[in-house]
C-alpha cells in the first residue's frame, strides 16, 4: 500500500529566508512608517513524500504510483517552463535527470536568469544555507523545486511565493484508492520524526495536523 504525504507551510515570512548580521551596526534598526505599514511578503513550501508500507520503503519515488504522481504534478504545473544546469524542458525528465540538490525552476518567463549553481545544494547542506537566493527567486512568480534525499530513494521540496495547494490537491485526490492513502499534513504541527513518520505506528489514528484525504474530501 502507497502511503502519500503532502506536507505544507502557509504564510512563511520571506523575510525570515534573508541573512541576517551579527554586526548592529550593519543593520538599519530603524523602520519608516511606510515600512511599519508594508505587509509582509510570504512564501509557501511544500514537501512532498511517500511510504510504501507493505516493504517499509521510505521516498516518493518508492510508490508504487510515483509515474502517476509525477504526472498529475506535471499536469498542475503545466503553465510553468522548466530549467535546470542541464537544459530540461519538461518536469518528468527533470525530476528522473536531476541529482539531489540540483535547482529546478519553474517559471513562466521564456527565460531564466537565476543563477542555477548558486541555488545549487551540495550534500552537507540543506535549502536552509541558500536563504538568500531562494528569497529573491521567491520574490517573482517562479517556483523552485529541489529532489532531496529519503531513506530508500528521494523526495520533493517545492517553494513558491503564492499558496498553490488547490493545484496539487485536486489532481492528486483522484488517485486516492485502496492501495493509495493521501494524508494532507500541516508542516507547523508535524515537527518530530516519530510524528513525520506517523504511518509506522498511528496510521489508523494520524496526529493533529494530518488529516486523511477521501475521494469525497473537498476544500
Amino acid at each position: 500500500m502507497d502511503i502519500f504525504k503532502l506536507i505544507f507551510e502557509h504564510d512563511l515570512r520571506l523575510d525570515q529566508l534573508k541573512e541576517r548580521h551579527t554586526d548592529r551596526s550593519m543593520q538599519n534598526v530603524s523602520s519608516s512608517l511606510e515600512d511599519f505599514l508594508k505587509p509582509d511578503l510570504t512564501y509557501s513550501k511544500f514537501y512532498i513524500t511517500g511510504t510504501r508500507l507493505d516493504e517499509e520503503r521510505f521516498g516518493l519515488n518508492t510508490l508504487s504510483a510515483y509515474d502517476d504522481i509525477i504526472s498529475h504534478l506535471s499536469t498542475a504545473l503545466a503553465d510553468y517552463r522548466i530549467f535546470t544546469q542541464d537544459g530540461h524542458n519538461d518536469l518528468t525528465s527533470a525530476i528522473s535527470e536531476s541529482s539531489i540538490g540540483a535547482p529546478i525552476v519553474l517559471s513562466s518567463n521564456d527565460s531564466v536568469t537565476w543563477d542555477l549553481q548558486d541555488l545549487t545544494i551540495d550534500s552537507n547542506s540543506n535549502a536552509g544555507h541558500k536563504k538568500e537566493s531562494i528569497a529573491t527567486l521567491l520574490k517573482t512568480d517562479d517556483l523552485l523545486l529541489y529532489k532531496e534525499q529519503a531513506h530508500h530513494g528521494f523526495d520533493l521540496h517545492l517553494f513558491s511565493k503564492n499558496n498553490i495547494y488547490r493545484d496539487f490537491f485536486y489532481p492528486l485526490k483522484s488517485l486516492v484508492g485502496d492501495q493509495f492513502r493521501f494524508f494532507s499534513i500541516n508542516g507547523k504541527r508535524i515537527r518530530s520524526e516519530r510524528k513525520f513518520y506517523f504511518e509506522t505506528w498511528t496510521l489508523e489514528n494520524p496526529p493533529h495536523g494530518a488529516e486523511e484525504v477521501f475521494e469525497k474530501t473537498i476544500l
